[in-house]
């Protein structure tokens, strides 16, 4: 009778041993496809108990899908990882995050993080100047682009339509020397501003300009596959979206949420951005194949609750000078 209750015994630690199914997490990003499943893939590496469902759109869309949950009284996602750290502002503002203290925050810079803990960025995706290499000036300053040899070859995304044009338009704003005054200047040198990066990486790779503002990686990838462009970090300095992380208060994964939280700030995680081709936000990280030093190149810092709080007089300013493109 002891050997059988002593097996009932061991047969009940065993059980007790193996998760009865494993932990979901559900994340919502804006990361390309191929980011996202690489992102969540090295995550589920690292947390093998933890299975991911994740959602994919542009920040407007997945803002949308979640304030229209929000609305009916039922928040899907656990996790956000979007564009920008002014639209987390928005959300921590109306009281939809969670407050977490990554211990992995002390390897980042204070102007990365809120805080008090709301959302941390991930990395780094500059704007700076792409240009043809048949160009006859060859750009160092934002400034360059309002010279007459650049008269009519400039063109930008809208921030009506892109996110990080819109927190370009706002950081190159408050720089002495450039504010809006700059953007009135390039409209004046003819330059067009419409649609999103895309266009504007296929408009001056195929000659159609010859210079243009754009996210980093794009015109280093088309480089790097022969396009005839190249992509310069300005001496004033580049604007930047960071993709932050947060948590939605409302998230029924809580504990899930944290440690994918701490695994995109971790150095594993910030490697698996560099193989993407990002810049790392964490402090002591080589940088990807096509960038300089990391300390060559000045990010301008913006004030994500002043630029939630400025953005539709923003909006109105950039609209007044080039039209609703």
């Amino acid at each position: 009778m002891k050997t059988i209750v002593s097996a009932a015994a061991l047969l009940a630690a065993s059980l007790f041993a193996i998760p009865a199914s494993a932990e979901n997490l559900v994340l919502y990003t804006s990361q390309p496809n191929e980011d996202a499943q690489a992102t969540v893939d090295g995550f589920m590496a690292a947390n093998p108990d933890i299975k991911v469902d994740w959602v994919r759109d542009g920040t407007p869309k997945i803002m949308a899908k979640l304030q229209a949950e929000i609305e009916a009284g039922n928040p899907v996602a656990d996790v956000l990882l979007i564009a920008d750290t002014v639209t987390l502002e928005r959300l921590k503002e109306a009281g939809k995050l969670m407050a977490y203290k990554s211990p992995e925050a002390a390897n980042y810079d204070a102007a990365l993080y809120d805080a008090d803990g709301y959302y941390y960025s991930t990395k780094l995706i500059t704007t700076g100047i792409i240009y043809n290499t048949s160009a006859s000036l060859k750009p160092t300053s934002w400034k360059d682009l309002t010279k007459p040899e650049a008269k009519g070859l400039v063109t930008m995304p809208s921030p009506l339509t892109s996110g990080a044009a819109l927190i370009h338009a706002q950081t190159l704003a408050g720089v002495d020397g450039l504010g809006w005054d700059f953007y009135k200047d390039l409209a004046a040198n003819g330059a067009t501003a419409a649609g999103g990066n895309g266009g504007i990486l296929k408009a001056v790779a195929s000659g159609e300009k010859a210079y243009g503002m754009i996210v980093d990686y794009m015109p280093i990838r088309e480089k790097a596959k022969g396009a005839p462009v190249e992509f310069v970090f300005p001496t004033e300095g580049v604007s930047a979206v960071t993709e932050p992380v947060g948590i939605l208060a409302s998230a029924k994964n809580a504990d899930a949420a944290k440690k994918f939280v701490d695994y995109v700030l971790s150095e594993k995680g910030q490697e698996g951005f560099v193989k993407l081709g990002y810049i790392p936000a964490r402090n002591g990280m080589k940088l990807p194949e096509g960038f300089p030093a990391r300390d060559t190149i000045k990010v301008l810092p913006i004030n994500a609750a002043a630029a939630l709080k400025n953005t539709d007089a923003d909006l109105k300013t950039f609209s007044g000078i080039y039209g609703s493109n």
